[in-house]
């Protein structure tokens, strides 16, 4: 892949960023979403490759736009896998809370697993702790093999979980121990990302949140060198026959971060823009007649990381 189509993934997570966060505190999650994915699907139309959807914002007969198996781009070479979420999440931004992002990751044709949309048990971490995560294991060992590897005290860690009721004992083991925890009401995706990057303020990700979401935070890791396992976790008998009709038969199956991105021979660019403040990356800025973005592009092949500042002139170039 031309490592010049990294900019154009980021070209259009700061489209679909800017338009969704029109939308920031006004009370509505769908008008931020499709706001998001409008802005994306037109960015699309203008890149030179061949994209096909396998996580999306949904199926074909679920979602107007941006659907699993759906192709995108001007048809040109190359062909590829498309993993995005135009933002995460419509929720967040119409709350106005913290760490919405709007994110792309492409990788060769092949590459990236399509999961269920269901929910999926995860753990990640940053490249120093690479390698020594077992989520068959206990949180207890898992932390204490982690701060092993970050040459620190466990009670130096901390463990980003989602504000679940699912997670009340996930949560009494991690304070057990004596973990550092920050709860999250929404946003896993952006919080995985972040626990790869030094001075986010966290460590580790614990704990049940969305496969896809999942699917699409390992794509960043593997580009920076990090890690993270899975397994699905049906909360719905939907979900289960979701997980079945895809041919995985066992539920109870670890997904290795190799398993969905492809592995580490495998070329893969991620992008992302802020929408709200986060941990990792700004929100958008309005002034008068434009705006500023803040984004993060990777590329696993040549382990590029690139955090982009970008000024918007809506005169010159209007955000549709």
């Amino acid at each position: 892949m031309d490592r010049n189509l990294a900019l154009e993934l980021v070209r259009a997570t700061e489209m679909a960023a800017i338009s969704s966060a029109r939308w920031m505190g006004l009370g509505n999650p769908s008008a931020a979403e499709q706001a998001a994915i409008d802005a994306m699907r037109h960015a699309f139309d203008n890149i030179s490759f061949t994209g096909s959807i396998v996580t999306g914002e949904g199926e074909r007969d679920k979602a107007p736009t941006l659907y699993v198996g759906e192709i995108l781009g001007q048809g040109d070479a190359p062909e590829v896998d498309v993993a995005l979420d135009a933002v995460e999440s419509g929720t967040i931004v119409a709350r106005g809370r913290p760490n919405a992002i709007s994110v792309i990751a492409v990788a060769e044709k092949g590459s990236l697993r399509q999961v269920p949309d269901a929910h999926m048990e995860k753990i990640a971490v940053g490249p120093k702790a690479a390698g020594v995560i077992d989520i068959t294991a206990p949180p207890e060992k898992n932390l204490h093999a982690i701060a092993e590897a970050m040459n620190c005290s466990v009670e130096d860690l901390t463990v980003v979980i989602l504000d679940r009721p699912r997670h009340a004992e996930l949560v009494r083991q991690v304070r057990g121990v004596g973990a550092r925890i920050k709860l999250i009401h929404d946003g896993d995706l952006s919080a995985t990302v972040a626990v790869a990057f030094e001075g986010t303020g966290v460590d580790v990700l614990m704990g049940v949140g969305g496969a896809r979401e999942g699917a699409l935070a390992a794509t960043a890791l593997q580009c920076i060198g990090g890690d993270m396992q899975g397994r699905l976790k049906p909360q719905t008998e939907e979900e289960a026959e979701q997980a079945l009709r895809m041919g995985i038969r066992d539920l109870d199956q670890v997904f290795t971060i190799s398993d969905l991105t492809g592995g580490g021979e495998r070329d893969i660019m991620f992008a992302a823009t802020g929408v709200t403040d986060g941990d990792l990356l700004k929100g958008v800025r309005f002034f008068g007649g434009g705006a500023q973005t803040h984004s993060l592009v990777m590329r696993s092949s040549s382990a590029t990381v690139r955090f982009i500042e970008s000024t918007h002139r809506f005169d010159r170039k209007p955000v549709s």
